[in-house]
């Protein structure tokens, strides 16, 4: 189903069950195939290939030759009817390349809402992308990786497969993720180390002064006071109650199986 509000260029084919919404534009050469739904709004712009069993939101612009959609590239795939699921108002920039899920996992790879995807950003099969987050150009996401409302990967930083980039957390540029980073944590280096919290970023966010010297004790808890994790976890959760931003430290704890950076 196209909607007759919808702006499609004559050189965009499109074939399958492919269903584009109010006031959706669609460029030239841009190719959209298979179980895919556009939502109202979206820009989608020259050269554009759309596959597989696609979800993309409302308001979305999708720069030239992004590739959205296509077979993941795990040598376990085998063409199951896996998915992307893409909410709204992302700026998805050119050469961006968002893979499908695997049936050895959720089976989903999901991008939330109003994030910036520089150009040439690779998010593999099964990451969970949340919300308000920033890709710089050529940030990689290898399978099965978690990035946290508000993050930022800077450019040229890849994440290694199962690692979680926490909430409001900082990966400075041309940075290797094999570890998870804690919330609020800004990071960087070959392997990536902790150097301290994302002050300014959690200002801009609105954070109080109360919670933001919260989470300083917690980093200072984790990496300066020579304790071990497990005693970190004890001087962190003497807080939670007070400040119940720190429970994203706690999270991150729990559900880690690739270890914290240190």
């Amino acid at each position: 189903m196209i909607h007759e509000s919808a702006n499609i260029h004559p050189s965009a084919v499109i074939e399958g069950n492919v269903t584009i919404e109010a006031n959706v534009s669609i460029g030239p050469f841009t190719y959209i195939s298979g179980n895919v739904t556009i939502g109202e709004g979206t820009e989608v712009m020259s050269h554009v290939v759309i596959k597989g069993d696609t979800t993309i939101g409302k308001e979305n612009r999708i720069f030239a030759f992004a590739i959205i959609g296509e077979e993941s590239q795990d040598k376990k795939y085998s063409g199951e009817p896996t998915t992307v699921v893409i909410g709204d108002r992302n700026v998805i920039r050119e050469s961006v390349q968002i893979h499908r899920g695997t049936v050895q996992d959720r089976g989903v790879t999901t991008i939330g809402s109003d994030n910036l995807l520089c150009v040439n950003v690779h998010i593999a099969h099964d990451c969970i992308v949340g919300d308000n987050i920033i890709m710089g150009n050529n940030a990689t996401l290898a399978g099965h990786v978690t990035i946290e409302d508000y993050a930022i990967v800077s450019a040229l930083s890849p994440v290694h497969q199962f690692c979680t980039v926490g909430a409001h957390s900082f990966i400075g540029g041309a940075s290797v993720v094999v570890q998870d980073v804690p919330p609020f944590v800004m990071a960087q280096g070959n392997h990536c180390k902790p150097f301290g919290i994302n002050i300014e970023g959690l200002k801009r966010r609105g954070f109080e002064k109360p919670e933001i010297h919260a989470i300083r004790r917690a980093y200072k808890a984790l990496y300066r006071n020579g304790n071990t994790l497990e005693e970190a976890k004890v001087e962190i959760n003497k807080e939670i109650e007070a400040f119940p931003v720190l429970q994203g430290f706690l999270d991150l704890f729990e559900k880690s199986t690739r270890g914290i950076i240190r």
